[in-house]
């Protein structure tokens, strides 16, 4: 198996998956990020990565680096998410005024 390979493996067991539970989850996403769904890069860090509850350590999905980042970034919390995603639906010129 290639390095990279085992690193994702090593990983994925650390919440809990086997190598063929790791592969399960990855085909019932049809091998792209359950977020953006753009195919996993595995030539750099933006390969796969398994995203996890904090607080129960469970696996949910398999993320690709940057959407993994993004929900750190959002402390994993569904309400803020929500209300990126309104502020960015909402938010179409800049409050500030213009010149």
């Amino acid at each position: 198996a290639h390095k990279h390979e085992l690193g994702v493996e090593r990983r994925a067991k650390r919440y809990g998956l086997s190598p063929f539970d790791r592969m399960r989850m990855l085909e019932r996403q049809g091998y792209v990020c359950a977020i953006c769904r753009k195919p996993f890069n595995y030539s750099s860090k933006n390969g796969e990565h398994t995203d996890h509850d904090h607080n129960t350590g469970v696996a949910r999905g398999m993320l690709c680096g940057p959407c993994n980042m993004g929900l750190g970034s959002f402390r994993d919390s569904s309400d803020n998410l929500l209300r990126a995603a309104e502020y960015l639906s909402t938010s179409t010129q800049s409050l500030l005024p213009a010149g």
